[in-house]
């Protein structure tokens, strides 16, 4: 339980909530613990839902499927990320969007009714976590920002090197990692994969980047 604990006390919506209170805060808000095979769906597009979800262990990819099962990859979740609360608050909205399993994973899941029922708990971290969810929401909403704004560039050249450009700083460094392989860098940046392996061909021998697998170096 301690693994948990940390995870989830590097999780923003628990910010300001000590360790040794998240027993009774989990059972107020009557959450539950499920996991996940590999490519195992946790959401489908289409349904309605009231949950939002934290991932405890492995990774989950949020994705935009067309009717011919083409994918577009909107984000990756690691441990201690959150996902799908914009539609959980949202009543009887239809999810645009599926979560799946990159890998095996644990998820926690917390009814957003749970989360905002403030009168009828003794408990004071509903206020916490409510001013937490609107920060999340808002940095969330940048986040899509940074991605339209390299979903803008024209070209698959110009559309790696803004959201390569992105990491750096990011991550404050010219040498970094991503999240993503391949396939679902160019399912994030909606760009053939081939043609996308041929650019960065192109770039690390024009002396602009080197890269190894998800490791790249802005020269």
């Amino acid at each position: 339980m301690l693994n948990r604990d940390n995870i989830l006390s590097e999780c923003p919506l628990f910010t300001g909530i000590k360790q040794e209170e998240f027993d009774t805060m989990l059972s107020c808000l009557a959450a539950r613990v499920v996991e996940y095979k590999k490519d195992n769906y946790i959401y489908m597009s289409g349904s309605i839902m009231s949950e939002i979800g934290i991932v405890l262990s492995g990774s989950v990819i949020i994705i935009k499927e067309d009717y011919w099962g083409n994918r577009t990859i909107i984000s990756r979740m690691s441990a201690s990320d959150m996902f799908a609360e914009s539609f959980a608050f949202t009543v009887g909205e239809k999810l645009s969007i599926s979560v799946v399993a990159a890998e095996n994973a644990e998820i926690l899941f917390i009814d957003c009714k749970n989360i905002i029922n403030i009168e009828t708990s003794p408990f004071v971290f509903h206020t916490i976590l409510i001013n937490n969810m609107v920060r999340i929401l808002a940095g969330k909403n940048v986040m899509l920002m940074q991605k339209i704004d390299h979903l803008s560039c024209r070209s698959t050249r110009d559309k790696l090197l803004s959201y390569l450009s992105a990491q750096a700083l990011e991550q404050k460094s010219k040498a970094f990692t991503i999240p993503y392989n391949r396939q679902e860098l160019a399912d994030y940046l909606c760009i053939d994969r081939s043609a996308m392996s041929s650019e960065l061909g192109k770039l690390r021998d024009e002396g602009i980047l080197t890269f190894h697998k998800n490791s790249f170096e802005l020269l």
